[in-house]
């Protein structure tokens, strides 16, 4: 499997995922231009793309899906339970061009996509777990907390992208911020923090995880190097060894990532 982050931000998401002959994407948040020239810059040719999964309905999760799935034909993947809500962004894709799927397990060609109901203030949100020949790449990037079932579809993931949005302190001191917009952040249906993050590393680490992705950074509320100092110190602070027993890296809003191949 070859997997890298094409865009990771609250301003667009979408991850790249290879395994055998099969090339998806996770979420298309970014114009279809702007992920043309990522992936053309990856190697990739964007009318290999195979299937997009949609997470949400959110704009940074979806805006570039139409324009892309239009010109390439590409095949959209939509959970039952979100497609009332994502179908209202999607108006102009052929119907022959979406899958509908209800089951938490289902096959793209031989690749098994694995899937939860996570907590987000959207109307129905998932993480996804690929999984091919033994290997996992799973992607959880918008989420308040991690439910125990939620933790368990992530288990033993090869690559793990994975949200550390905001840094509390900077939330909270931020003056363009309303209350209550700080306090959606914050509740179980906003986003995870980069303490939060650390501390469910912890239990997912002692599964298997061996690198983990640092996803959906806030430019406001958080940095790059804040985000992997303050997960680091956490991991440290319960025995495990950032570069030793584990690996972090942080995907960019602005340009492509880290290239896995595992």
């Amino acid at each position: 499997m070859r997997t890298v982050a094409i865009a990771s931000g609250s301003k667009g998401n979408c991850i790249y995922v290879e395994a055998g002959g099969t090339r998806l994407l996770v979420d298309l948040g970014i114009t279809c231009s702007i992920a043309e020239g990522r992936l053309w810059a990856c190697g990739i040719d964007p009318a290999s793309i195979d299937g997009i999964l949609i997470t949400h309905e959110h704009t940074d999760h979806c805006a570039g899906v139409q324009v892309f799935a239009a010109k390439y034909g590409t095949k959209i993947y939509i959970h039952q339970s979100g497609a009332p809500y994502i179908m209202k962004k999607f108006s102009k894709i052929h119907q022959n061009q979406i899958v509908f799927f209800a089951s938490s397990t289902f096959f793209i060609d031989d690749v098994m996509v694995g899937c939860e109901e996570v907590p987000h203030d959207s109307n129905f949100c998932l993480s996804f777990s690929l999984n091919f020949s033994g290997k996992k790449v799973s992607v959880i990037t918008d989420v308040g907390h991690v439910k125990d079932k939620v933790l368990q579809h992530l288990y033993g993931s090869d690559v793990l992208y994975i949200e550390a949005n905001h840094d509390e302190q900077m939330l909270l001191e931020n003056p363009k911020y309303s209350l209550s917009l700080k306090n959606r952040i914050m509740s179980p249906k906003g986003h995870l923090s980069n303490t939060s993050c650390g501390l469910v590393l912890v239990k997912l680490i002692k599964t298997g995880v061996k690198q983990v992705v640092l996803s959906h950074l806030s430019e406001e509320n958080n940095t790059p190097e804040l985000a992997y100092l303050t997960v680091k110190n956490i991991l440290l602070q319960n025995g495990i060894n950032e570069g030793e027993h584990v690996f972090v890296d942080v995907a960019f809003q602005n340009s492509v990532g880290t290239f896995f191949e595992i």
